[in-house]
């Protein structure tokens, strides 16, 4: 006897997910239904970039909950955290309250806080939140000798961070600190040039100020590339609504248990949820299969099993995005600043009837031009005499 009945998904959704999974090399067989009907299919969101997919899945979010799907039970699933990155921002810029599962949220990481701190008092040294935060990134150069520093500039007629007295010991640090910080203020490097710098700067500090270098790494890379799409500091700080930077923590705050809030998680962090619609980002090859994870058939075939696991997440509604391209901010000299992707291979073309295929924003409507009235031929001459008649 088989447990084959579902009493979540709609049956829609849940054939789509049948077919993903019925194509694994090695599977039981075991097909799940659901007496839950429903007309609507699981739709496949093709969106131009992970930038039109934050604004899409976040007028979708605010759409639902207009029809009565509190914010509690939506849910946005994604391969890894840094897929989450975008929607976050856009999230945050909108004021929607959100909780993540299998990842602090991106801007309450201290690496972030950190590298945007150290950004923000080179753009505005009246900044003194950023700038405490900032210097004490520097080897040697804890609170006291930050604080000095602050009250020196404060009174100084024209500070000079690199005459500031500071531990003999972190002399050589500081002054490349001091560099830094002079190199990317407003005017000193283009931007983004000048968050490149930072970004260097601080990677040689990474492995000093915390664990995990590499993966904090790559959440700066993926800031980096979002700082590119910005066409100032100023705009970027100002957009990212950011908290003052004044502590160090890690920990991300619990909302208030009364608070409806959209849920954000890894997909296998959503093993054994429900929710009454699910989004799932980035469902293209080097996301889903992650590109980290196609070493080995076996590798491949989990991959496929997460994508299985977050489409039956989901209750009644289930969109599945498709970002065409990738901003990346390394290329070739002449070459694109765009990575282009293919839908996940896991959903092929034969698969598509179970699916609703839209793209995002919709082509606009070229209405037809309306015919111009007979021109008539005119004599200027002729209207030229009339005139000194």
């Amino acid at each position: 006897m088989t447990l084959d009945r579902n009493y979540r998904s709609t049956q829609p959704i849940l054939a789509a997910a049948n077919q993903v999974i019925a194509l694994a090399a090695e599977r039981f067989s075991k097909d799940l239904w659901s007496d839950r009907g429903s007309s609507e299919k699981p739709r496949l969101v093709s969106v131009r970039d992970d930038a039109d997919q934050a604004i899409h899945v976040v007028e979708q979010i605010l759409a639902r909950r207009e029809a009565g799907i509190r914010l509690k039970a939506q849910a946005v699933l994604f391969r890894t955290a840094q897929h989450g990155v975008r929607l976050e921002l856009e999230l945050t810029r909108r004021n929607i309250p959100f909780v993540k599962f299998g990842g602090l949220k991106f801007l309450e990481a201290a690496h972030v806080k950190d590298v945007l701190a150290v950004l923000r008092w080179a753009q505005n040294p009246r900044d003194r939140l950023a700038g405490f935060r900032a210097m004490q990134l520097v080897a040697g150069i804890g609170p006291k000798s930050a604080g000095r520093v602050l009250a020196n500039i404060a009174t100084a007629t024209r500070p000079l961070l690199s005459e500031q007295h500071v531990p003999d010991g972190a002399r050589a640090a500081w002054l490349e600190f001091a560099t830094l910080i002079e190199n990317s203020g407003p005017g000193a490097t283009p931007w983004p040039a000048a968050f490149d710098q930072i970004g260097s700067w601080y990677h040689a500090q990474m492995d000093r100020l915390h664990d995990d270098a590499e993966i904090r790494q790559a959440d700066i890379e993926q800031l980096a590339r979002i700082a590119m799409t910005y066409p100032s500091a100023e705009r970027f700080l100002t957009e990212l609504t950011l908290d003052p930077p004044d502590a160090t923590s890690d920990q991300a705050g619990p909302p208030l248990l009364d608070e409806d809030y959209l849920i954000l998680s890894t997909i296998h962090s959503a093993k054994g949820q429900e929710w009454t619609a699910v989004t799932l980002l980035n469902a293209v090859d080097g996301c889903i299969p992650s590109d980290m994870a196609t070493g080995s058939a076996l590798e491949i075939e989990e991959e496929r099993r997460l994508l299985y696991v977050a489409m039956t997440r989901a209750k009644e509604h289930l969109d599945i995005l498709l970002p065409q391209r990738f901003y990346v901010s390394h290329q070739a000299g002449f070459g694109d600043r765009h990575v282009y992707a293919n839908r996940t291979r896991f959903i092929p073309n034969a698969l598509l009837p179970h699916f609703e295929q839209i793209s995002w924003p919709p082509p606009a409507v070229v209405l037809p031009a309306s015919p111009n009235p007979k021109q008539q031929a005119l004599d200027l001459a002729a209207r030229m005499r009339a005139m000194w008649k």
